[in-house]
């Protein structure tokens, strides 16, 4: 492929950080609208439908975007990638229809389980438009695509819930957004990009190649819907033991976790290629002293949110929700420890794919995953709402440990190798 004119790292950030605040302000935007305009539960029926989504689609997607954007000698081709993520979306509306019908569920819930499915597979389409801009390092177009999702999304879930009068137009709202903004940008401004470098865009159903991809990829699949599932886990038994009320409370304030993960996925997502060109030339001090600035920038972070969480919680969740919600300031400085630590392992998990280091995240990540499922089994039905964010503090404890593990281990083994070709 040719080469495009990559931005550097500080542009790249700022563009990332910049397209990333708008989109998460205005998705924080909708939890707003839907407390302010109508209560708890229907805030809560509204994460239940992302909870019961998001594992799947985060296992049908593979982590192609990572791999995308870190693979650093183009060992396949971006319509290799496309027809893959297809294949993956198809699968995934079908196992997210299965457990819809087989779960019991209410009608309405159904339906609002259902229409937020499709519009998670739409936003798997454009993500894998998003991996063909991060590989290239122009993260400008990437955020440029969340400046316009964002506002819209939360524009059209406004009109649809007022229009219905419930969460299902919402969700529709929601869903129109998201095929505006892909069939509007991501594939023309995609098309434009593989036109520039010789390439069509479609997908190559070369089932040889396909099957190669699947296999360096599945790991990294079986990661994501764990960690999907480690921040899904306490939302499940909240809403089995205490109710979709409950579930609604502990969405909206755990919510206020992203403010962070803000600067962690912009600085994440921008360092990454840099990250996989540094231990692919074997460049250990250069690599390490870049991870090192990242997780350093992590601990400031939450330290910096815990520090608000304590002085001005109560303030910030009457203002942003509801008087009601005030009452959970406790647990509003208890995610943020959570919050934290979890910045921390973000960045450590770049350094770990960014050295391909993919198999050992699955074992990792199924620890963490049982860590918090045995922790709210234990904690929720006894401590309630705090249980779930003492779970959710075990877990990163358990996240972060091990993932310092294999960064050391990977930086070992390249230290060793490098030694090795050197004499």
């Amino acid at each position: 492929m040719q080469q495009i004119k990559p931005l550097t790292l500080r542009r790249n950030f700022s563009w990332t950080f910049i397209g990333n605040i708008v989109y998460a302000a205005c998705q924080w935007g909708m939890l707003v609208v839907l407390a302010k305009l109508g209560s708890p539960e229907i805030v809560g029926q509204f994460t239940l439908g992302l909870a019961v989504t998001a594992p799947v689609v985060m296992l049908t997607n593979l982590q192609l975007r990572a791999i995308q954007a870190t693979d650093a000698k183009h060992q396949y081709q971006f319509n290799d990638y496309l027809a893959l993520r297809l294949l993956g979306t198809g699968l995934a509306l079908a196992v997210i229809v299965g457990i819809t019908f087989t779960a019991g569920y209410r009608p309405s819930t159904s339906l609002v389980i259902l229409t937020i499915a499709l519009s998670k597979a739409i936003e798997s389409i454009s993500d894998v438009f998003h991996g063909l801009l991060q590989q290239q390092e122009r993260m400008d177009r990437i955020a440029i695509s969340l400046m316009l999702r964002g506002p819209l999304s939360l524009l059209l879930l406004v009109i649809g819930f007022y229009l219905v009068g419930s969460v299902v137009g919402a969700a529709v709202g929601l869903t129109v957004a998201f095929a505006l903004v892909l069939l509007g940008y991501d594939i023309r401004n995609g098309a434009s990009m593989l036109k520039a470098a010789g390439e069509k865009l479609q997908p190559r159903w070369h089932l040889r190649t396909l099957a190669k991809l699947v296999w360096l990829a599945l790991p990294m699949g079986f990661v994501m819907m764990l960690l999907s599932l480690n921040t899904n886990i306490p939302r499940y038994f909240i809403e089995q033991y205490l109710g979709e009320r409950y579930l609604g409370v502990y969405a909206a304030i755990s919510y206020l976790m992203v403010a962070g993960s803000l600067v962690v996925n912009a600085l994440g997502q921008s360092a990454s290629p840099r990250l996989a060109k540094y231990y692919a030339a074997g460049d250990r001090i250069a690599f390490q002293t870049l991870l090192l600035k990242l997780v350093g920038i992590a601990a400031l972070l939450g330290m910096a949110g815990i520090l608000v969480a304590v002085v001005a919680g109560r303030q910030i969740l009457t203002l942003l929700y509801r008087p009601e919600y005030a009452q959970y300031t406790e647990l509003f400085v208890w995610l943020m420890v959570a919050a934290g630590i979890g910045y921390i392992s973000s960045f450590l998990g770049y350094g770990m794919t960014a050295a391909r280091y993919f198999r050992i995240q699955m074992p990792l990540y199924a620890l963490v995953t049982t860590t918090s499922a045995i922790a709210c089994l234990w904690l929720i039905p006894t401590l309630g709402l705090a249980g779930a964010a003492v779970a959710a503090i075990a877990a990163e404890i358990v996240h972060a440990s091990i993932s310092l593990g294999v960064n050391i281990y990977a930086l070992h083994r390249a230290s060793t190798q490098k030694g090795t070709l050197d004499s």
